[in-house]
């Protein structure tokens, strides 16, 4: 964390203990930045330079994990000008704005800031131009356009004011209204070449001229002109509302329009869903884009989105780029590590580009934090395989095999055998050759049976695959599962038995249903007869075979029953 190792405030170096240890809490962080800001009674530019030096590392640090927390750039710019000065909030404010564009507080702040600090006009309003880039559609925009109005109403450029109000009147907003009647009470004083387009001026003049329009003077045409072009204003005025009234039903749902850790609810999160939904249908562009952008401010943790807003991108023509910025700032800023399917999807994205070197690099940064994480090694091991081939997926598989998913490991190297070599044989001696190191592993039997079930038998009821499938049942009955992890399995060798067992299947099936559905009182029952059922075929065998002292050979029991799920819960 911070040093303040030049400090002996005992209260801040307990806070920045405490966010070393959990720097997941926001709360500690909030703690940290207060106490080090109050230090020497409050930093200003003659404070010590490991006061103001460990503010900051403070500041950097908290915005470097959390960037979207808006308010804590405009703090972090405010105690910039009074250390560091008007350039040293300027970049403060650069860095926010880089970080959350979206923000229309953010915006207004900044741009107040350089109205405040700033004494170019052009200066001021490049930057007010770029905000309206970024936050202008927002339907909570007019704090910004506000500002950008006082602005240029300050410097008395009407002409520019005008102009403003102009782009501001069509856009769906919350305000709207307001913004028109301003609009339409200015538009009385502006000459006719700024109220309306010419193609519009000109459709006009040829209705008044077609409708008998010779012989009125010079100011009742201009009059009649301005009358038509108002109702043309009304009618932009009709749309804007009707667009307002479209987007009023999910903006009011909205109950947090910023980010923070607590988690979204089910229904804001449908209720975003259902917007995009909405705009996308409407098909612009720059809205759809937008939103995306908005709305991920508030759902930046939720990896569904990103995919969403990805997959949208990627949709339209020579947006490659853009898709690979949206993965990127997902994968390496905003969504925790352990949600990997955008990292993946990231993965397979560069890959499809060409870039096979990046996405196995996004696949080494998983498995670094989480070296047991079986999809992303399988993942990785196929796209060496397609890369170059099966024994390099296979040195992928042995590379990152650990007791923990040694199960899953060896399921996925006879799957490559089998289903890309065409290797059945050596598949089938993979399961069987390494099962004893892997009777506690679920993902293991269950490769295995299904493994056995894909094969295709010469006709249905075939013997030779019926021992095949019911060998690899009765290893799961013996092996060290878990009875729940039995019962599961057992489904599918059920399922066989029904659909394409032979002609006593059921008589199996009724046995094993009562031992693993049945109540304990009837497990136990059916324990009893299985284990009596083996000494009689013992019994048999033993009268044909005999020992040289005369004796019955010994048989071990193979009926399961002394398996951990027979046993009383």
């Amino acid at each position: 964390m911070s040093d303040f190792s030049f400090s002996d405030d005992q209260e801040l170096l307990r806070l920045n203990a405490q966010v070393l240890s959990d720097p997941e809490v926001f709360e500690n962080w909030d703690q940290l930045v207060r106490a080090a800001e109050a230090q020497e009674g409050g930093l200003h530019r003659n404070s010590s330079p490991g006061a103001i030096a460990s503010t900051r590392d403070v500041y950097d640090k908290l915005l470097a994990r959390f960037p979207l927390f808006f308010g804590y750039w405009k703090k972090y710019a405010d105690l910039e000008f009074n250390i560091g000065g008007t350039e040293a909030a300027e970049m403060v404010y650069e860095r926010g704005v880089a970080c959350v564009g979206t923000s229309v507080d953010l915006w207004a702040n900044y741009c107040g800031f350089k109205v405040d600090t700033c004494h170019d006009t052009d200066v001021i309003r490049e930057l007010f131009e770029r905000g309206a880039d970024s936050v202008g559609l927002d339907f909570l925009a007019h704090p910004f356009w506000d500002k950008y109005l006082e602005f240029e109403e300050r410097v008395e450029s009407h002409d520019r004011l005008f102009a403003v109000l102009a782009r501001i009147i069509p856009i769906p907003m919350h305000q709207y209204a307001r913004y028109f009647e301003r609009y339409r009470t200015m538009a009385a004083g502006r000459p006719l070449t700024e109220i309306a387009p010419q193609e519009v001026r000109v459709r006009f003049e040829q209705e008044m001229s077609q409708s008998g329009s010779s012989g009125q003077t010079v100011k009742d045409l201009e009059q009649q002109m301005r009358s038509r072009i108002d109702g043309w204003h009304l009618e932009i005025f009709n749309h804007t509302q009707e667009e307002t009234t479209k987007r009023w039903t999910y903006e009011s749902e909205i109950k947090r329009p910023y980010y923070h850790l607590t988690e979204l609810d089910e229904p804001q999160l449908l209720n975003w869903m259902k917007y995009l939904d909405f705009e996308e249908e409407e098909g612009d562009y720059a809205r759809i884009k937008f939103l995306y952008e908005r709305c991920l401010v508030t759902t930046a943790n939720y990896e569904d989105f990103w995919l969403r807003y990805a997959r949208w991108m990627f949709a339209q023509p020579n947006k490659q780029e853009e898709v690979r910025s949206i993965l990127a700032r997902a994968s390496c800023t905003y969504v925790p590590i352990v949600k990997t399917e955008i990292r993946l999807f990231y993965a397979q994205f560069e890959e499809a580009a060409g870039r096979p070197e990046v996405a196995a690099a996004i696949h080494e940064a998983i498995l670094d934090k989480m070296p047991n994480h079986i999809d992303a090694i399988i993942s990785l091991a196929n796209l060496e395989r397609r890369q170059h081939g099966v024994e390099s997926a296979i040195f992928v598989l042995q590379k990152y095999k650990t007791d923990n998913i040694a199960g899953a490991m060896t399921s996925e190297w006879a799957r490559l055998v089998c289903n890309v070599n065409g290797d059945v044989a050596g598949a089938r001696t993979i399961y069987e050759s390494n099962e004893h190191h892997h009777v506690d592993s679920i993902n293991f039997y269950s490769s295995w049976l299904n493994f056995e079930l894909r094969q295709a038998p010469v006709e249905l009821g075939s013997p030779y695959r019926n021992q095949r499938v019911k060998a690899v049942f009765d290893a799961i009955r013996k092996s060290s599962l878990t009875a729940d992890e039995v019962k599961d399995l057992a489904i599918l060798y059920f399922q066989y038995l029904k659909s394409s067992a032979g002609a006593d299947a059921m008589q199996e099936y009724l046995q094993l249903d009562a031992e693993i559905n049945g109540s304990i009182s009837v497990a136990k029952n059916m324990k009893e007869k299985a284990r009596e059922q083996a000494r009689q075929k013992a019994a048999e065998q033993g009268q044909k075979l005999k020992g040289q002292n005369g004796q019955p050979i010994g048989v071990v029991d193979e009926d399961g029953a002394d398996h951990p799920y027979f046993q009383p819960h």
